[in-house]
């Protein structure tokens, strides 16, 4: 196997999809062991926004008030809830849904993190993004808000500048293809998985998608 094989993996994600954050999740860790089954494959990893949202005011909504207009009922708020918290509970995630009070608009989330990928790297990209999900499903803070995406970014060391740029930007954020739902995964442009899939799912697909590396059992 030569070093130039490479596996392009692209990654269709909302801010606000608590089953994005427990995809990142699980993908982190199929690409973990992906790598350290077959560290001659080059990994390219490709985070593309998906706003799903776009019509949510720049200063948010209540985020109650929103969820019981969408699902009709305080008593289905509550069960929605329950599910995903389970469902990230199941894969190590602790999320404090009852925490939240904005639903945001995450235009701004996503401009920031363009200008952090075409500055600061993969690395940095990444945990910027960990930061903004866990801050969002984890702590309850507004990632809409300017101030505090300006001081999560700087908690995991994004220069000022690039901050400051990434807030001159304006409108919505544009979609790159045409998914079905997210977490969306393309690999290799071979197959294609929508939803929060488990780990060894993900590792099985990044297999069969890189031509030459030996399928699991």
């Amino acid at each position: 196997m030569s070093t130039g094989n490479k596996l392009t993996i692209g990654i269709h994600f909302d801010l606000i999809c608590p089953w994005c954050f427990i995809g990142k999740h699980q993908f982190a860790m199929a690409r973990g062991k992906y790598t350290q089954m077959f560290p001659t494959v080059n990994v390219e990893t490709l985070w593309h926004p998906v706003q799903l949202l776009p019509d949510v005011p720049t200063s948010g909504l209540p985020f109650a008030e929103f969820y019981e207009r969408r699902l009709g009922s305080p008593e289905a708020v509550k069960r929605r809830q329950k599910q995903v918290a389970q469902a990230a509970s199941s894969v190590g995630l602790e999320l404090d849904l009852s925490a939240i009070k904005r639903m945001p608009n995450t235009a701004r989330a996503h401009h920031l993190l363009r200008r952090v990928a075409t500055s600061g790297g993969l690395a940095v990209y990444e945990a910027l993004l960990d930061r903004l999900f866990a801050a969002y499903f984890q702590r309850g803070e507004d990632i809409g808000d300017a101030a505090t995406l300006q001081a999560l970014a700087t908690e995991v060391g994004v220069p000022s500048h690039v901050v400051d740029a990434a807030q001159t930007d304006v409108g919505n954020v544009a979609t790159t293809a045409a998914v079905e739902g997210v977490p969306h995964f393309e690999f290799n442009g071979r197959l294609s998985l929508s939803g929060a899939r488990d780990a060894a799912i993900l590792l099985m697909a990044m297999s069969k998608a890189m031509p030459g590396t030996k399928e699991l059992p």
